[in-house]
């Protein structure tokens, strides 16, 4: 069956509806309690960083050390501020002026993934040969059409849902309303509309590239369950159309969110794990559009060197 997609209007109307709702909000308790919409609710509205130096997965270097020395820590954060290119020869791309890569997190993990404790992916072997077969393909295929190109080249998706750090605009925007949560994504136009009211998942024929989530509050947890992802959808870990994810979002202070998820796929996974990761505010951020196809001559270029390549290789082959 085709898979069937939500009007964009539709997205659009409720994060309108939502922006008056976002400024009622409360201060902390004296008790640390976190601070409280007008409606009782704990206050996530604001703009949070996502962006971590933490790899999601434990270097294989790093054994099975859980936390670098601040030393350790310290130097990482270092040489990326001085925009040091990763790997020999490698020249770099933009100025660090432009880059959000964030920082080791504070609490000196060696990776983001605290579940299973050896901090990495619980792949199945078959996962792990997959994964090598696409790679290989893409070598071979690296431009055939535009459908041979990713997800973020080709300005659909980006971070994904949940979202992993990369380079730049590791940003989130949250409004709130008592019945809804919107989550607006930096990084190439995504709005998540999140209910509130307990409604069933989408039928299972609905797909989406970022899911359909649905949220709820345990105590002073926002927990968004999503699921429903296309068969096109591209994280940035192994994944596919029966991956769930569960999110845990827990304002803890003014300036932070522990930011908790879990995945779930017994098609790709071993077992179930879990990445943790602080979101600090981002206080007077303001998020400019992201026109991803104004001005983005990559995939003209890309398609059409290939094409000139394809053509000399057919002349030599004479």
């Amino acid at each position: 069956m085709r898979e069937r997609c939500v009007p964009a209007l539709v997205t659009v109307v409720t994060v309108v509806m939502l922006l008056p709702a976002a400024a009622a909000s409360q201060t902390p308790t004296e008790r640390g309690e976190p601070p409280r919409t007008a409606w009782g609710d704990p206050d996530l509205n604001g703009t949070w960083s996502y962006a971590s130096l933490t790899p999601l997965q434990r270097p294989a270097s790093m054994g099975d050390r859980e936390f670098y020395t601040a030393e350790e820590a310290a130097e990482r954060n270092l040489s990326v501020t001085l925009d040091q290119p990763d790997r020999p020869g490698d020249v770099g791309s933009y100025n660090a002026l432009w880059f959000d890569r964030g920082q080791i997190s504070a609490d000196l993990r060696t990776s983001l993934i605290v579940d299973p404790p050896d901090g990495r992916l619980p792949v199945k072997p078959d996962t792990q040969e997959q994964a090598a077969a696409q790679r290989d393909y893409r070598r071979a295929h690296p431009g055939d059409s535009w459908l041979d190109r990713s997800n973020w080249d080709r300005c659909i998706t980006y971070h994904g849902v949940p979202p992993i750090s990369t380079g730049y605009n590791n940003t989130y925007q949250i409004l709130q309303t008592p019945d809804y949560v919107a989550i607006r994504v930096e990084n190439i136009h995504d709005v998540r509309i999140i209910p509130l009211d307990g409604r069933p998942q989408l039928d299972d024929d609905v797909r989406q590239w970022n899911g359909d989530s649905r949220g709820r509050w345990e105590g002073n947890t926002l927990v968004v369950e999503t699921a429903n992802f296309s068969d096109q959808t591209v994280h940035r870990f192994p994944s596919s159309r029966h991956t769930r994810a569960v999110e845990r979002f827990t304002r803890v202070s003014d300036d932070r969110i522990d930011y908790q998820f879990t995945i779930e796929d017994a098609t790709v996974y071993t077992s179930p794990w879990t990445a943790v990761r602080p979101m600090p505010r981002l206080d007077d951020y303001i998020i400019y559009e992201y026109a991803c196809h104004e001005g983005n001559y990559a995939m003209t270029n890309i398609l059409t060197v290939e094409r000139v390549n394809e053509h000399a290789e057919a002349e030599g082959s004479q």
